[in-house]
């Protein structure tokens, strides 16, 4: 059955959030795991990570929890 354009983008869109979520997800576990090692720049390269990845997140309107939790290294 072939699918009209719009119902691709919406696939397609929701492929894109899945990807920036897992991307985030991946970034908090990251800093988590840098900030428990307390490797200065571990923690500096994961975090610049995480900003990154939620600003990306936000500017698709993906909703990825509050800000707080990231500068607190959730």
């Amino acid at each position: 059955m072939k699918r009209g354009r719009r119902e691709e983008a919406r696939m397609g869109g929701s492929v894109v959030a899945a990807a920036l979520l897992a991307r985030v997800c991946q970034a908090r576990a990251t800093l988590g795991a840098a900030l428990e090692t307390e490797d200065a720049y571990a923690v500096a390269v994961a975090q610049d990570e995480l900003d990154d990845a939620v600003r990306v997140a936000r500017r698709h309107g993906i909703d990825v929890g509050p800000a707080a939790a990231e500068s607190e290294g959730e």
